[in-house]
């Protein structure tokens, strides 16, 4: 069940010139969270923006009651987000999403993410992790430049795979492609991904062709994360041109299984 919560920031962290990584003291969102959930962050006291800003959740410590989620500045919402303060208060609600990532049936998982995608991965990883499942990971970045989380990631993981487009950093190339071949040596059993949608396109495909199982983090714009703006909705694969199927990311995800959506 979602809550309503007062989230002191009590640690703020610039990554990179446009990325934000902010820790909270949420304990009634933590207590009930899980690895692919999001949260609904007020971004302003003031009226305007008046829509709250979704975002992943990136590592909860359950604890000591801390959320840390990890932010892009893209807009004027986000902007806002981030002159926030250590100290502050942010107005959160989550955790939110009916889909979560759903490993305990599967031994070798196979994390794939792109940009800005990783970051709900780590949650993920690290629980992975502590249940002893083997850890293959695989993140592509456009460049050195956007590389972020890499010891994180390493401290989480079995095997590390780090790519860069243009082979600035790490190995060139795609971060699938070292996925795909791991899959053909039989080191993967299942693949979870979240990242741009031409990745999971092609994340979506990898699996069918390979009928290996598979699950995807879709992000879409939503207006309410609570299933009332109607904004966030994607095409169930069972979807025809004469009956029209619509799930709602918020609601029905943001975590689906890849054959039961069209992307």
């Amino acid at each position: 069940m979602a809550k309503q919560e007062q989230a002191k920031l009590i640690k703020k962290e610039q990554l990179k010139p446009d990325i934000y990584k902010f820790s909270v003291q949420a304990s009634k969102i933590v207590k009930d969270a899980q690895p692919g959930h999001f949260v609904e962050i007020r971004v302003t006291d003031q009226t305007e923006p008046f829509l709250r800003r979704p975002i992943s959740i990136y590592n909860l410590e359950k604890e000591n009651g801390i959320l840390e989620f990890i932010f892009q500045v893209k807009g004027k919402g986000t902007e806002m987000l981030a002159r926030k303060n250590e100290g502050e208060l942010i107005d959160i609600i989550g955790p939110l999403g009916y889909g979560t990532f759903k490993y305990e049936n599967y031994n070798n998982l196979g994390i794939i993410g792109g940009g800005i995608g990783v970051f709900p991965l780590y949650e993920l990883s690290k629980n992975a992790k502590k249940d002893n499942k083997n850890v293959n990971i695989y993140l592509g970045y456009r460049s050195k430049d956007y590389v972020v989380l890499e010891n994180e990631f390493k401290n989480v993981s079995n095997n590390l795979v780090i790519t860069t487009d243009d082979g600035s950093y790490a190995e060139k190339g795609f971060a699938i492609n070292f996925l795909q071949k791991d899959i053909e040596d039989g080191k993967i059993d299942s693949i979870y991904a979240c990242g741009p949608l031409p990745m999971l396109k092609a994340v979506q495909k990898l699996a069918v062709e390979k009928d290996i199982p598979c699950q995807i983090s879709l992000e879409e714009k939503m207006g309410c994360g609570l299933g009332a703006c109607l904004g966030c909705a994607v095409k169930t694969a069972k979807s025809s041109k004469e009956a029209p199927e619509y799930w709602h990311v918020c609601k029905a995800g943001p975590v689906f299984q890849a054959k039961d959506v069209e992307i």
